[in-house]
């Protein structure tokens, strides 16, 4: 484990970045995603200084300061597997509070020199904890970091109901810009983004359908935590920001089928970006292809280029057992979270907290790619 515990002095804020903040495009995806599909919308979130979470970030931050919770100039700590990291890293130049960051040994090596670049103070975990994983070992050196550093605060992402706040302006910009809206497809990690923007978007289309992409191997919805390959999206513990009640339904997607509808994004509408962003335009094109004439929005939550060793890199894929050839071309049906595991792509209508369900038996569920998959 590396460490680092001496903090740069506190920065004077720069308010004038909130000008950079949110504001992103909308545009209109027709990608073959992995055949043909009528077009969906997409907020192209990594074009955003800080990307979607400096939403999240400067909420949380300025949620804290209001309580008396973050005294000006203190420090920040929190644990991340990057995209949080660089809209902390935004939140605390513009606000005057230097950052110190937990990830972990599968954080890109490209991810650390930015965050490095941007003033961040970062602290790597060099083995995932028997229980948890990766997160929990992150949290673990996150509360000796705050031990060790008077006055942190620490914003907890995953239980902080500011995240979900700081989404409002993103809601507000697919109001202003779409005038009808039947279908949203959102990635969940922390549960921050679709929960705060599905409230404000139903207020105005009551019939708003909610769909979420969770990854396999996720414990969010109900499913038996597992190694995750992609980042970004899951989680190995159950976030309290989740708004499982408002979910129509969930698909959980494998990396192969995330990997080959990112690529199939960069040749065929050239934007593009990384494991969440993959995974939601395939589901955010099957929506399309299966509710004919439905309006179809969904959001992007970076852009491509910290994936350049990992999701577009062949060699990358190859080690980890990844053949595009058989990502699969729509979900398999379950009737519930319990009734099977997913190693693919898989859809439920039910949708439970799984703090709440009781538990049920899960066979191992190996989708099988549909046979007119286009390549």
């Amino acid at each position: 484990m590396t460490t680092t515990t001496v903090l740069a002095p506190a920065r004077p804020e720069r308010p004038e970045l909130l000008t950079l903040l949110g504001r992103t495009p909308l545009v209109r995806v027709t990608a073959d995603l992995p055949g043909p599909q009528p077009g969906f919308w997409a907020k192209l979130e990594g074009l955003a200084a800080g990307g979607m979470k400096a939403r999240a970030a400067v909420s949380m931050l300025l949620g804290a300061r209001e309580r008396g919770e973050l005294r000006p100039g203190a420090p920040v700590v929190e644990s991340t597997s990057g995209t949080l990291g660089i809209g902390l890293a935004f939140a605390g130049q513009m606000l005057g509070h230097p950052v110190v960051l937990v990830g972990d040994s599968e954080l890109e090596p490209s991810m650390r020199q930015l965050l490095r670049a941007h003033g961040v103070r970062l602290e790597i975990v060099d083995r995932p904890a028997a229980q948890g994983g990766w997160q929990a070992a992150r949290l673990g050196r996150l509360r000796e970091l705050l031990a060790l550093l008077p006055g942190a605060y620490w914003p907890d992402q995953y239980n902080n109901p500011d995240n979900s706040a700081g989404y409002a302006s993103l809601a507000a910009e697919l109001v202003d810009r779409l005038d009808h809206l039947d279908v949203l497809v959102c990635s969940v990690g922390t549960g921050g983004h679709s929960a705060g923007i599905i409230g404000p978007l139903r207020r105005r289309w009551p019939a708003l359908r909610l769909i979420g992409v969770d990854a396999t191997g996720s414990t969010i919805f109900g499913q038996p935590a597992r190694p995750r390959l992609m980042r970004g999206l899951g989680s190995s513990i159950h976030p309290r920001n989740v708004a499982y009640d408002a979910f129509d339904e969930v698909h959980w997607v494998g990396p192969a089928e995330a990997v080959d509808s990112c690529r199939r994004l960069a040749r065929g509408s050239f934007v593009s970006g990384g494991w969440s962003t993959g995974a939601v335009a395939r589901v955010a094109a099957w929506a399309a292809r299966v509710h004919p004439g439905a309006v179809v929005a969904t959001v992007f939550p970076d852009g491509p280029h910290r994936y350049l060793g990992t999701v577009y890199d062949d060699d990358f894929a190859t080690a980890h057992g990844l053949d595009l050839t058989t990502a699969a071309a729509r979900p398999v049906e379950i009737p519930h979270p319990g009734a099977a595991e997913a190693t693919g792509w898989v859809r439920c209508t039910r949708v439970t907290d799984p703090l709440k369900a009781v538990p049920q038996p899960q066979p191992v569920l190996h989708p099988v790619p549909h046979p007119e998959r286009t390549l």
